[in-house]
C-alpha cells in the first residue's frame, strides 16, 4: 500500500504528518458540515487521534480521506469524505481496498460502519452487507453495515 495508483491519478496511503491530518480534516468539514448540513461537533466526535486515517492524494493534495478505529478483531470504519472536485474517479473503492488491506494485516476479522443510504451501492460492492433497518445519524438516513474478512 502506498504506491500511486497511476492509472487513475491518485495515491492511496496512511497518512503521515500533522499537515496531512490537518488537510483530511478539512476534506471533512468540507465535505460532511458544509456540503450535508451535519454539526461540526458530531462530525469531531473525540476519535480521531486513537484512529488509523486513510487518505487519497491528487496532484499532492488531499482529496479524499476514512478512518478506522481498531477494537479487537473488529474495525470501525467512519468518516469517509472525497472533496466534490475528486469524485467519481474510484477514490472511495480505493480507500475501501485500502481499508481491507490495512484490517486484514491487523488481524481483524471484520470491519462494521454505518453507510449513508445514498451511498449504499458502494459499500454493496464492496461486500459489505446491510445489519438491521435504516436510522437517522446527523440527520442524514444511515444504514449498519458489515464485512467478514
Amino acid at each position: 500500500m502506498g504506491s500511486p495508483d497511476t492509472t487513475l491519478g491518485f495515491e492511496v496511503r496512511r497518512l503521515r504528518t500533522q499537515a496531512e491530518f490537518d488537510a483530511a480534516l478539512a476534506v471533512r468539514h468540507e465535505v460532511f458540515v458544509v456540503e450535508q448540513g451535519v454539526p461540526a461537533r458530531e462530525e469531531r466526535d473525540g476519535r480521531d487521534r486513537s484512529g488509523l486515517h486513510l487518505i487519497a492524494v491528487q496532484g499532492g493534495e488531499v482529496v479524499a480521506t476514512c478512518r478506522l478505529v481498531f477494537v479487537g478483531a473488529t474495525v470501525q470504519f467512519s468518516r469517509l469524505a472525497v472533496k466534490r472536485s475528486a469524485r467519481r474517479q474510484g477514490i472511495a473503492s480505493a480507500l475501501l481496498r485500502a481499508t481491507d488491506a490495512e484490517s486484514r494485516a491487523r488481524g481483524a476479522t471484520r470491519i462494521v460502519l454505518h453507510a449513508q443510504t445514498y451511498a449504499r451501492s458502494l459499500y454493496d460492492q464492496a461486500g459489505y452487507v446491510p445489519r438491521g433497518r435504516e436510522f437517522v445519524e446527523a440527520g442524514i438516513e444511515h444504514i449498519a453495515m458489515e464485512k467478514l474478512l
